[in-house]
């Protein structure tokens, strides 16, 4: 049987990306604990619609801990205090009756506040975009095991793949730095054999895409424990050494070397 909450939220509300933002105070009563913590945030919304006020805008979609659209500051804790789990994961469980909850976006200078708990994390996409794919031609599909793929290469791509762009390695580094985002989305091609032809030429553009937005990593480590899919920080060595590499691999193709 679900034990009932009664809860204190401060919410982070701005109207506009450039408006003056400020907490407002929000009492909820009889919130069960397994809900999870956006339905507590649709329970807060549809009890403001029915008093005329605007309710909260927040980051969702899937809410299954798949599209990483979903992420905000749970007292402090990006994803709140269950580690390895999405906001949208987060059930209501974790906390206890009578507790107060801070709600705010993810902070950091690349991804400037839209509106309430929304933030653009375009700078994002621009990495993907410099380089996050395989040039192929397209045509019939080959046999599954026509490529062969060592299973430790295949296990490393798909712990990489794991990370689903949520942006929490961003928003809780002192730094934010997006090393883990982007050696997570460089390491699931690099390691995989059809990844190989553009191993360098992609490994220089996403870096390089990454450094125009966020700043340098310091090896806090602070990204790893916030990820909610615990992404490894061995991809960030994978890739500063894969950096190195392409600078010089493609200085020699240029006919520069």
């Amino acid at each position: 049987m679900s034990k009932m909450l009664s809860l204190t939220l401060k919410v982070w509300r701005q109207e506009r990306p450039h408006s003056k933002g400020r907490f407002e105070t929000y009492q909820i009563q009889d919130i069960p604990d397994d809900a999870s913590f956006l339905e507590m945030l649709d329970v807060v919304n549809e009890q403001l619609v029915e008093d005329g006020k605007v309710p909260i805008e927040f980051p969702h979609d899937c809410r299954e801990g798949i599209c990483g659209t979903c992420g905000v500051m749970i007292n402090g804790q990006a994803h709140g205090p269950e580690k390895g789990t999405a906001t949208c994961q987060l059930h209501m469980r974790k906390f206890s009756d009578g507790d107060t909850i801070v709600v705010e976006p993810w902070k950091a200078g690349a991804f400037p506040i839209v509106k309430d708990l929304v933030v653009d994390r375009s700078p994002l996409d621009e990495i993907i975009t410099a380089g996050g794919f395989i040039t192929a031609p397209t045509g019939t599909a080959g046999d599954a095991n026509e490529t062969p793929i060592p299973k430790e290469a295949a296990d490393s791509s798909m712990d990489a793949a794991a990370c689903i762009g949520c942006g929490a390695c961003v928003a809780v580094c002192p730094n934010s730095a997006a090393q883990l985002f982007t050696s997570a989305k460089l390491w699931h091609l690099n390691s995989l054999p059809q990844g190989q032809a553009e191993r360098f030429k992609r490994t220089e553009a996403m870096v390089e895409t990454m450094e125009q937005f966020f700043g340098s990593c310091t090896n806090h480590g602070e990204c790893k424990e916030a990820c909610p899919k615990e992404i490894s920080l061995d991809f960030i060595a994978y890739m500063n050494r894969d950096y190195v590499k392409s600078k010089i691999k493609n200085r020699k193709l240029a006919g520069q070397g």
